[in-house]
């Protein structure tokens, strides 16, 4: 597969358990790639499902479950569905997790969506917009500095509530981007109190994935010289 090396590299030199995801947007379904079966109850969850090993597309009405990332993904929502969306929105007004104006600072994808598609990055049969990384803060600290090297745009800091927010900032952007996810999406994917993610923009992959190697190997080294010169410190 065209991924295949992409894949295992990145598992290999951050210690992946999770499977890196491609996702890719596009108005119609890439060939040979079947619609999912039942829509999930969040965006995310797709996430989820292609990291295990599950290839498929979805379509605007499969993203109604989660009006948050349904806004984040541009996907067109009825009226009942703009409904939900406010009223989730009053709700964390209320209990004080965002401020309302912060709600148009929100990134959003450019276009509405028609079609999204999730896979294993290891079997993905499409080219990704974004391919997502979910791993320790080590990992992203790694994919971070590989990215910097190998002169992707990467985001500035780290990204927050909602997690799907950094779907856009990559694939409409092409920016690299940390996020430390938000409550929802470690509730439906199960994200680990110890993991967040990264994304990588699909077309500067294998060029982040070149210079990993380097920025993973140099690290060893100066993790090395740090020890060494804190114990000789005491």
């Amino acid at each position: 597969m065209q991924f295949t090396h992409s894949a295992a590299r990145l598992k290999s030199l951050l210690g992946l358990i999770s499977n890196p995801v491609a996702i890719a947007f596009s108005d119609t379904p890439p060939a040979g790639l079947r619609r999912i079966e039942s829509p999930a109850v969040s965006g995310c969850t797709y996430w989820k499902l292609a990291a295990e090993g599950r290839s498929f597309y979805t379509k605007a009405e499969d993203h109604f479950g989660c009006p948050v990332g349904a806004h984040t993904h541009n996907v067109p929502m009825p009226a009942e569905k703009q409904q939900e969306l406010q009223g989730m929105v009053g709700t964390m007004v209320q209990l004080e997790y965002i401020r309302m104006e912060e709600i148009p600072q929100i990134p959003q994808r450019r276009r509405p969506m028609a079609i999204a598609s999730y896979a294993p990055l290891d079997t993905a049969t499409f080219p990704p917009d974004a391919v997502l990384v979910r791993g320790k803060p080590r990992a992203i600290m790694l994919l971070a500095e590989a990215a910097a090297a190998a002169g992707a745009p990467v985001h500035g800091g780290v990204m927050g509530r909602p997690t799907c927010a950094f779907i856009p900032v990559t694939a409409d952007d092409g920016r690299a981007a940390a996020s430390a996810g938000c409550i929802g999406n470690r509730v439906y994917t199960g994200l680990g109190d110890d993991e967040m993610y990264f994304s990588i923009p699909g077309r500067q992959l294998e060029a982040v994935v070149s210079k990993l190697e380097t920025i993973a190997n140099a690290n060893k080294e100066l993790e090395t010289f740090h020890r060494n010169r804190s114990a000789a410190a005491f």
